[in-house]
């Protein structure tokens, strides 16, 4: 568990480069999209809804480009139907990978999904063989210089988060998914930066990897994350402090 926010902050930097933006913002508007569809196209009614535009505006979207993936998730415009999948196995290492899909080609999915795995070292493996060893939570990353322990603990907890725990140069907050927002606001309305804040799967135990193994692994996430057709990819995996990827 501790070594979530690890591989988190790797993730942000790594998928903060420019030369990835175009395919982030495909990756939001197909959430956006799907979201509006299922829920609706008001945001203040549809909790998935919300929290796309958010990682949307996150990412400096333009408006416009959200307020059409929006109306094609209505049926206001015409779009692409998408069906969501989630596949999982194992990567270098044994280490748990869990992935998010969002596509209007399953057999597509399934088989670029399947070539990284084996391409990399990894394996394909049946439905819910690593699902049980991740939770659908809220999570946030605070710098320990922003706050001290107590101060962040007795404001998250009092605005419904579960836990607050120490990851070394961070804090860790955990919330259930429902109360994500309010203690997201609640936090950022006392002009705390949040070095990361998403709803996620946190694994429940972590592998630790390192060298070529942990080599490998990134090589692996990199591949499986550049698929049109994957959205999230999640991992159990527990890098080195001092990991670079070469």
């Amino acid at each position: 568990m501790s070594g979530h926010s690890k591989w988190a902050n790797i993730k942000h930097k790594k998928g903060a480069a420019d030369a990835r933006r175009g395919k982030i913002f495909t990756k939001l508007i197909k959430e956006i999209t799907m979201a509006a569809r299922e829920g609706g196209g008001d945001a203040t009614t549809n909790p998935r809804l919300r929290t796309a535009i958010i990682d949307a505006k996150a990412e400096n979207m333009p408006k416009d480009n959200i307020e059409r993936a929006i109306k094609k998730g209505t049926g206001e415009l015409e779009g692409v139907s998408y069906e969501e999948s989630t596949y999982e196995g194992y990567g270098p290492g044994g280490v748990a990978i869990l992935i998010d899909s969002l596509t209007d080609n399953k057999n597509r999915a399934v088989s670029e999904i399947r070539h990284a795995f084996s391409k990399h070292g990894g394996n394909m493996g049946e439905s819910g063989c690593v699902a049980w060893m991740f939770h659908k939570k809220g999570y946030m990353v605070v710098a320990k210089g922003a706050i001290s322990e107590d101060a962040l603990m007795e404001l998250a907890l009092e605005a419904g988060a579960e836990d607050v725990r120490d990851d070394g140069d961070n804090f860790e907050v955990i919330t259930e998914p429902d109360n994500f927002e309010a203690v997201k606001t609640a936090i950022e309305a006392k002009s705390i930066a949040l070095a990361m804040s998403e709803v996620t799967m946190l694994p429940q135990n972590i592998t630790p990897v390192e060298g070529e193994t942990a080599q490998k692994l990134v090589r692996m996430l990199d591949a499986l994350e550049d698929l049109d057709d994957v959205q999230k990819v999640y991992t159990n995996a527990d890098l080195p402090d001092d990991f670079e990827q070469e």
